[in-house]
């Protein structure tokens, strides 16, 4: 059959009609397939939701426990039919849960990315490559300017930053699903064990993550009780968002860090006001999602939310052909 009548962008999101199903709908719909928990992706009111059992468990965390009328846990690798339609979910690398889906017909095969990266990060399974017809991939940061650096070089950065401003704390901007954990499980990495404070805002997620056996060592509320002298040399991660309000205001002459793929763009690190901008990203970079497209031999390529063009116009060089999908709705919370 065409990959087309298997799956195509309607208003609601992705959808297949032999199965009847939306993979990341932006609406509520009869039966979701979700890739990961992100709220872009992952949305409550659905009638039926598919996913990662961690997946259903970040959603239950975020939304509430009734964030869907009925859940079914997909185990990796694992088949499921519906209608007549192969579903399988395998490891993204995105954040802890995260999956690509793939879906498979009357001998067509796509496979559905979501969002991922090939970086190894210790809080999450391995991107794997799926074979495939047609691969539909991500392109946050599908230009060839963006090429991140090793994350244990930026962490690096950041407790050398430490030690020399041993009087003033250091505010890491991290969103609150996936990169966080993987800022303060790299900081345990590199030898840091000494408390890292946390916006309240992580503290549900975090506890989560240390229950799947990531450990991200002893983490305490960033709350002033002392004065801010009890914050002086220390590292606190929180929500971007908390560090341009009143919150940040509570420690003593704060460097300002965001740990995101855009850091690579100076100007907008310095409009932030980013002191100290960490190159970590949860997406791939250009040369990670050239390789992958490559990898898993698909003959045609979907490109959707991000630097479209580019990453088109490089399939067509290579002779694989490609288009853009035009999927509205999502945005780069996991960056």
């Amino acid at each position: 059959m065409r990959a087309s009548d298997l799956l195509h962008p309607r208003p609601e999101g992705l959808y297949c009609p032999p199965g009847d199903f939306f993979i990341d709908p932006v609406r509520p719909v009869n039966r979701a397939l979700i890739t990961h928990g992100h709220s872009d992706h992952a949305r409550s009111g659905h009638r039926s939701v598919l996913a990662t059992q961690q997946t259903l468990d970040i959603m239950g965390l975020r939304y509430g426990e009734n964030f869907a009328d009925t859940t079914q846990a997909a185990q990796l690798g694992e088949t499921i039919v519906l209608d007549g339609v192969s579903i399988s979910f395998h490891p993204a690398g995105h954040v802890l849960g995260s999956a690509q889906i793939a879906v498979e017909h009357q001998g067509t095969r796509i496979v559905a990315s979501g969002d991922y990266k090939r970086q190894k990060d210790a809080t999450c399974a391995p991107f794997e490559p799926i074979q495939c017809d047609v691969f539909i991939t991500e392109a946050t940061f599908g230009l060839p300017v963006f090429r991140h650096p090793p994350d244990t070089e930026e962490i690096a950065r950041l407790l050398k930053s430490a030690a020399q401003f041993p009087e003033r704390s250091h505010l890491v901007g991290a969103y609150a699903l996936g990169k966080a954990q993987r800022v303060m499980r790299l900081l345990r990495d590199a030898g840091y064990d000494r408390p890292i404070y946390i916006h309240g805002a992580l503290e549900r997620l975090s506890e989560y993550y240390q229950t799947q056996g990531i450990d991200l060592g002893t983490l305490e509320p960033a709350t002033v009780e002392g004065g801010k002298q009890d914050f002086a040399g220390a590292v606190v991660v929180g929500p971007p968002s908390a560090f341009a309000d009143r919150w940040a205001r509570r420690f003593p002459d704060p460097i300002s860090c965001f740990a995101s793929g855009w850091m690579r763009i100076r100007q907008r690190a310095k409009q932030g006001g980013v002191e100290l901008p960490l190159i970590i990203s949860d997406h791939a970079d250009w040369d990670e999602l050239t390789a992958t497209i490559k990898e898993t031999g698909a003959e045609e390529i979907w490109v959707t939310h991000g630097r479209e063009e580019a990453l088109v116009r490089w399939c067509e060089l290579e002779g694989i052909a490609a288009r853009p999908l035009h999927l509205v709705g999502y945005e780069d919370e996991g960056d």
